[in-house]
């Protein structure tokens, strides 16, 4: 298995995308919008990517509710955002912690459905005040003790339905001022108040068996490279003063926080540390780029990826079904009672 996740172009797998995938192997597949019509083109989907590399591979995709939902009304529900929690957690705690469980485990019944096995949320950022919108209420709340409680309800939810979460985006994206699809952020806050705060939720969660990284720069960890491409980063923030020893996945190596080729992208991010380089867009040159440049998973990096792959067979098989509409029902009289 290569070192890398891809994705695909539209809604149904090419003869030239199959060819190369079987090729490859990658690790995994991630989903987008463009990829979800309805739910049984996405069934047919999800098989055909597995059936391209011969097993059961994982399939990733980005179904935080609010703002990044890559499966859409009318097929799929409008979920709330991950801040709605926070709010409400305000007035009333233990209904904000029940909620999030019922519509985390309401997202991993649809994943579940249609064969996705991991959905790369939630998000243990922080709500900065002053942060830029593109966190905004991605996030549960500003506090990092909210943050910790809502997202173990979240994630709790998902591995009930039977679906992997993904924590994000290490080590800590609240405090952006620019977009890092856009951009790269540059942060330049005191090491000891970031621990305090920005590491404090990926902390609580070390045990998670899956995280991925955020492309900001921390000057007072390493002014020359991004988390993503940084050694210090890695080793020395995630790593040991975190204390995250599961697969570590890169955010998009396509977004333009990142400077160089795809190719070197992918290279750098492995050499500093990530096990697992993400490529989003679907663009198969940029794959083979990618592809081109990574390893095939060994050592530390195969043992925490054959870890996500055996939670993920677990989690299905003591995973209990429930009625969508008796769920649903239940999750919106509740939210409309706090």
């Amino acid at each position: 298995m290569k070192a890398c996740i891809l994705g695909c172009e539209s809604a149904v797998l090419s003869a030239a995308e199959r060819a190369f995938f079987r090729e490859t192997n990658p690790f995994g597949f991630i989903l987008f919008a463009r990829n979800c019509q309805d739910r049984e083109q996405l069934r047919r989907l999800v098989a055909d990517l597995r059936a391209a590399v011969g097993r059961d591979a994982p399939v990733l995709i980005d179904e935080e509710g609010g703002r990044v939902q890559r499966m859409k009304p009318p097929c799929w529900r409008d979920s709330p955002a991950p801040g709605a929690f926070g709010e409400i957690f305000l007035r009333d705690p233990a209904a904000a912690l029940e909620l999030a469980r019922m519509n985390a485990r309401l997202i991993a019944e649809d994943l579940y459905e249609v064969g996705i096995d991991v959905n790369c949320a939630p998000l243990l950022d922080l709500r900065e005040a002053n942060g830029h919108a593109v966190i905004g209420d991605r996030a549960f709340a500003p506090e990092p003790e909210t943050v910790v409680l809502l997202a173990e309800a979240w994630i709790k939810g998902l591995r009930a339905g039977g679906v992997v979460p993904v924590i994000k985006h290490l080590p800590g994206h609240g405090r952006t001022r620019v977009d890092s699809h856009h951009a790269l952020p540059v942060v330049d806050a005191d090491l000891a108040d970031m621990d305090v705060r920005d590491f404090s939720p990926f902390r609580s969660l070390r045990d998670s068996l899956a995280g991925m990284t955020g492309h900001l720069l921390f000057s007072a960890i390493d002014p020359d490279h991004p988390a993503t491409l940084s050694r210090k980063v890695v080793a020395e923030v995630i790593r040991q003063r975190i204390g995250f020893d599961g697969l570590l996945l890169t955010d998009d190596l396509s977004m333009s926080a990142l400077c160089g080729s795809i190719g070197e992208r992918a290279e750098q991010a492995i050499a500093a540390g990530c096990d697992i380089a993400l490529h989003c867009n679907g663009v198969l040159e940029e794959m083979r780029e990618v592809a081109a440049k990574v390893p095939a998973l060994s050592g530390e990096g195969l043992r925490r990826a054959e870890a996500v792959l055996a939670e993920a067979r677990a989690i299905r098989s003591t995973r209990q079904a429930v009625n969508r509409d008796q769920a649903l029902d239940s999750f919106e009289r509740k939210l409309a009672s706090v």
